[in-house]
C-alpha cells in the first residue's frame, strides 16, 4: 500500500479513521468494503504503536459473553485471512492454557468454560496433571485446575497490518502517515453536536496544518485515545501502561518448547500472578503484568519486570526462573478502569465512533470490532451487542455495571 505522503490533501471524506494499528485498519478495511469513502490518519507509520509487538494472542477464552463473541469471531476471521494472504499471517493454533491456583479461580474457570462451550468454543477444564503434560514447565502441585482451548493461539500483527492495509487500499481507502490529529471540529446546530471536520499536522512537527471535512470520525488510537477523544469533547478513560516481554531459550533445548505428544507449547497464563509463557519459532516468549509498572507512554525496554516474572515463575514453573534472556521488547497496553474495551457511538457528539481501551485484548478482537465499527458508522445492527462496552459506563452517576472479566492478563 502506498500511503499519501505528498500532494494535495483530500478536502473531505465520509469517514475519517484515526489510528493506523490493527484496530483502525480493520475498521478502514470493513468500511471500504462496504463502499464508504474512507481516509485513515496515522501520526507515525502503520503498525508502529501497540501493533508493533512480535506476536498477538488470539482466543475466545473469556468469561464475559461479549468478549467471548468478539474473540470467537476474531478467530474465525483470522483463520480465513491466514488462508487468503500469500504466506499467511503467522497463525499458530497452539492453544491457550489458563491456570487456576485457588478453588475460587477454579470455580470461575469452570463457569466461564461452560459459557464458552455454550457459545460454540472448543474448551475444557483439565486436571493439574493434564496441564503439566501440555506444558511440562508447570508444577502440577501448584494448580487446582486449568482450562485448555486448543483452537486458540497467536498470530503476527505485522503481517495482519500489511494485509489489511493492502486490502483497504484496493477498495479505495486513502491513508496519510505522519499525520498527527490536532483538532476536531464539532458543530451544534441546536439539534445536538456533530463532528464536521478533523484537523491534522502533515509530515510531523512543524508540518503544515490540514483540514478534512467528514461526516464520521472513528477513534482507534489505542493508548493515545484519551487525548484524541478530548479534542472532540468526548471522555475516553484510557491509560497507557508499559508491558514488556522477552525471548529465551527453553530449558532442555527444543524439547522444552513442546508439550504432550510433541504438541507446541500452549500459551500458558497464571491467573494468580499474570505470569505467561508460550513457545515461538524463536524459543520461549516470557512476560508478566508487572505490578510495579507506573502508567505512562514510555516504551524503552529494560529488565525491571524480570524480578516479578521470576517470583511468579518460582510459584508455578520453577524451571523458568533465571533464564538468560535474549531479545526483549516493550509496548503499551491501553487500559480502562475495568480492563475491558470501549466500543460504541458517542451520545454527546453524533458521528463519533470509538474502538479503544482493549487492555490487551485488541489484536484478538480487531476483526470483529472492525465489523462492529462499520455497522455503527453505517447505522446497521452490529453482529455483537456492544452496549456493555459503552464509555458511558464510566460516566459520573452512571448506573451501568462495570464488566467483570475473569480471563484478564
Amino acid at each position: 500500500m502506498e500511503p499519501l505522503r505528498e500532494g494535495p490533501t483530500p478536502p473531505s471524506a465520509q469517514v475519517v479513521v484515526v489510528g493506523g494499528g490493527v484496530m483502525g485498519l480493520a475498521a478502514a478495511d470493513e468500511l471500504a468494503r462496504a463502499g464508504a469513502d474512507v481516509l485513515l490518519l496515522e501520526r507515525d507509520r502503520l503498525g508502529r504503536g501497540s501493533s508493533a509487538k512480535p506476536f498477538g494472542g488470539v482466543r475466545g477464552t473469556f468469561s464475559d459473553p461479549g468478549n467471548i463473541a468478539l474473540g470467537l469471531r476474531g478467530l474465525e476471521r483470522y483463520a480465513a485471512l491466514h488462508e487468503a494472504v500469500p504466506g499467511g499471517i503467522g497463525l499458530a493454533r497452539v492453544g491457550y492454557l489458563f491456570c487456576a491456583r485457588t478453588h475460587g479461580q477454579a470455580l470461575a474457570v469452570e463457569a466461564s468454560t461452560a459459557l464458552q462451550r455454550s457459545m460454540g468454543a472448543e474448551v475444557d477444564v483439565v486436571s493439574p496433571a493434564r496441564a503439566a503434560e501440555l506444558n511440562p514447565h508447570l508444577d502440577p502441585s501448584a494448580l487446582v485446575a486449568a482450562s485448555f482451548s486448543p483452537r486458540d493461539g497467536y498470530a503476527e500483527p505485522g503481517r495482519v497490518v500489511a494485509a489489511w492495509a493492502a486490502s483497504a487500499a484496493e477498495r479505495g481507502a486513502r491513508v496519510v502517515e505522519g499525520a498527527e490529529v490536532t483538532g476536531v471540529e464539532v458543530h451544534d446546530d441546536g439539534a445536538g453536536a456533530r463532528v464536521t471536520a478533523v484537523r491534522y499536522r502533515a509530515g510531523g512537527p512543524g508540518g503544515p496544518e490540514c483540514e478534512v471535512r467528514c461526516e464520521h470520525l472513528v477513534v482507534a488510537t489505542g493508548a493515545w485515545s484519551a487525548r484524541v477523544g478530548a479534542l472532540a469533547g468526548v471522555d475516553l478513560p484510557v491509560e497507557p501502561v508499559r508491558r514488556q516481554i522477552a525471548f529465551a531459550d527453553a530449558p532442555g533445548g527444543a524439547r522444552g518448547s513442546v508439550g504432550a505428544g510433541g504438541r507446541p507449547l500452549p500459551f500458558t497464563l497464571d491467573l494468580s500472578t499474570t505470569f505467561y509463557v508460550h513457545g515461538s519459532p524463536d524459543g520461549l516468549l516470557l512476560g508478566i503484568s508487572d505490578p510495579a509498572q507506573a502508567p505512562g507512554f514510555g516504551r524503552d525496554y529494560d529488565d525491571s519486570w524480570v524480578a516479578a516474572f521470576d517470583a511468579a515463575a518460582a510459584e508455578v514453573a520453577p524451571g523458568l526462573v533465571g533464564l538468560p534472556l535474549r531479545r526483549g521488547w516493550a509496548g503499551l497496553y491501553e487500559n480502562t478502569p475495568d480492563h475491558n474495551a470501549l466500543i460504541g457511538a458517542s451520545r454527546e457528539v453524533a458521528g463519533l465512533v470509538y474502538a479503544t481501551g482493549f487492555s490487551g485484548h485488541g489484536f484478538l478482537q480487531a476483526p470483529a470490532v472492525g465489523e462492529v465499527v462499520r455497522d455503527l458508522v453505517l447505522g446497521r445492527e452490529p453482529l455483537v451487542d456492544v452496549a456493555p462496552f459503552s464509555a458511558e459506563r464510566f460516566a459520573p452517576r452512571s448506573a451501568a455495571p462495570l464488566l467483570q472479566e475473569v480471563h484478564i492478563i
